[in-house]
């Protein structure tokens, strides 16, 4: 339980916390659009679509997508949320060989 009225969402984490701190690393946030992640750089690309359901972003440069951005609620611990970045480490070298036919970073 949080010590605040209204527990903040996972949406509203997104716009308001991690949104910024994308912009100020220097990223530019864009929706995914089918093959257009081979064309952008650096990009935070939303909603990116893998094995277990879209990542809120995937992190892109020269083509390669190097990481994946999860967003959670301020509620929900990060000891909650391991398995699904078990399966985000694995997959993203999946996604990075089929995509741009090289390898890329696992978290």
């Amino acid at each position: 339980m949080t010590d605040r009225p209204f527990p903040e969402s996972e949406a509203r984490t997104r716009r308001q916390r991690i949104d910024p701190m994308l912009r100020a690393a220097g990223w530019t946030i864009a929706d995914y659009r089918p093959g257009a992640e081979r064309f952008l750089s650096p990009h935070a690309l939303r909603e990116f679509p893998t094995e277990n359901g879209p990542a809120d972003y995937a992190l892109v440069v020269d083509g390669k997508v190097l990481g994946i951005v999860e967003a959670k609620k301020l509620t929900l611990g990060p000891q909650n949320v391991v398995t699904q970045a078990e399966r985000y480490s694995v997959e993203g070298r999946r996604v990075a060989d089929s995509r741009t036919g090289s390898r890329g970073t696992s978290a």
